[in-house]
Parts: C-alpha cells; structure tokens; sequence
C-alpha cells in the first residue's frame, strides 16, 4: 500500500466533468474586477503599507479573466461544430479536412485517356 498505488498505469483515469466552464469563468472575471473596483478608493492606504500589488493582481486577474471568457467561448463552439458533425456526418464547411480543395467541377469535357 503506497504510491505505486496510484502512479503503476493499472488504473483507467475518469472521464474528465463538463460544466458550464463560461459561466465558471464569466464569474470569476467578474469577482476579480469586483475586488480591484472596490479597493481602488483605499489606493493611498495600499500604497503606505507596501500593498499596491493587490490592487494590481485584481486587476491582472479580470484582464487574464477577459482573454479566459475568449478563450473558452471559442471552445465551447468548436465542441458544438464537432459534435453536430459527428451527429449528422455533414462536412462543416469550407477548410475542414474532409472539405479542403473541394471546389466546383471543372467545366468543359472530360479529358480523354
């Protein structure tokens, strides 16, 4: 009974949870803006006591926060597109792999062999 346990491969890892990881991460940008907002009034006492970094580590928090939101928004619609292939088997569109080069036929006779 030790590590070996756990790190030997013999056991399947869980499926990963799905949530609704934009609101996840809509709420936490918005915590971390809620924060800067409310300790910019006290700037001045931050600044006396060495402490301006919380103000701006709230606000790197809500800017990373604003790429996050970005990020898992384009996410989430590219599961969507995936899924709703899978499901009906239809090419999504132009640029995928299944729909690379293909283009109108050629017009004219076909060439003679």
């Amino acid at each position: 009974m030790g590590w070996s346990r756990w790190t030997s491969g013999e056991r399947e890892a869980p499926e990963p949870l799905e949530g609704n990881v934009v609101a996840t991460v809509v709420g936490g940008t918005v915590i971390w803006f809620t924060l800067f907002l409310v300790q910019l009034p006290f700037y001045g006492w931050f600044d006396e006591h060495d402490r301006t970094w919380w103000l701006w580590t709230c606000l790197a928090g809500g800017v990373l926060g604003l790429y996050g939101i970005w990020f898992v928004r384009r996410r989430e619609a590219a599961l969507r597109r995936e899924r709703l292939v899978r499901e009906t088997g239809a090419d999504s569109g132009p640029g995928t792999e299944s729909g690379a080069g293909a283009g109108p036929a050629p017009e004219g006779p076909a060439p003679a062999e």
